[in-house]
């Protein structure tokens, strides 16, 4: 009977070895690392400086970013500050004013990137040049921007020459407001457009440029 024991419990051994063996390299194996996997926005940054640079060159400044205009899409708003960190000194620092030479808002629509609105000498969308502003033209302008939680994006546009004008006479602030096109994302046409100072309605754009004609005497 002994003999028997013996045997049955030798034949065990191996089982049991084999059964130990396996739980420790079990324990031993290296905890297998789950990267949790990047944000949409994450890598944006890069992506979003190349197509700024690629829209108004190098050194292109991304003033903000982001569902700009409450419509679901990413958008960029970028500019070339016409001196670097000029400034009036006056003003809401909320609104955040910069003097610019080139201006434009970025929108990514099902991976792609396009313009839809450009500030160079003038002030246009894809459909033409802003309401109001097509006679203006300006080599600089002083750009106010700030986020609205419910209209979005407010731009407020006024040409360099007139401010500087308006400094020379002491008579800043009416000058400025007469000569600024304040302008933001119309829900219905679905584009930006400018409107008027009493913020009633949208202006329509030009699609040609307002030439005066010159009186000769």
């Amino acid at each position: 009977m002994s003999k028997r024991r013996l045997r049955t419990n030798t034949g065990m051994v191996p089982w049991v070895l084999a059964l130990c063996l396996t739980g420790c390299q079990t324990a031993r194996q290296p905890a297998v690392s789950v990267e949790k996997p990047a944000a949409e926005g994450e890598k944006a940054p890069d992506e979003a400086q190349a197509i700024a640079d690629a829209s108004l060159g190098k050194e292109t400044e991304i003033l903000a970013r982001g569902d700009l205009a409450l419509n679901g899409r990413e958008q960029l708003l970028i500019a070339n500050r016409y001196s670097a960190g000029a400034q009036t000194g006056k003003g809401d620092e909320k609104a955040s004013p910069v003097f610019v030479t080139r201006a434009a808002v970025l929108e990514k629509n099902d991976g792609k990137w396009s313009e839809i609105l450009r500030c160079d000498e003038y002030l246009k969308n894809p459909s033409g040049y802003l309401g109001g502003s097509s006679a203006v033209r300006t080599n600089g302008w002083r750009l106010e921007y700030r986020q609205d939680a419910k209209e979005g994006l407010e731009m407020k546009f006024t040409p360099a020459e007139k401010l500087l004008a308006a400094n020379a006479n002491g008579d800043e602030s009416s000058t400025q407001i007469k000569a600024r096109f304040d302008v933001r994302w119309n829900r219905n046409a679905k584009r930006y457009e400018s409107y008027d100072q009493s913020h009633d309605r949208y202006l329509s754009e030009v699609p040609a440029l307002e030439i005066r004609e010159s009186i000769l005497k």
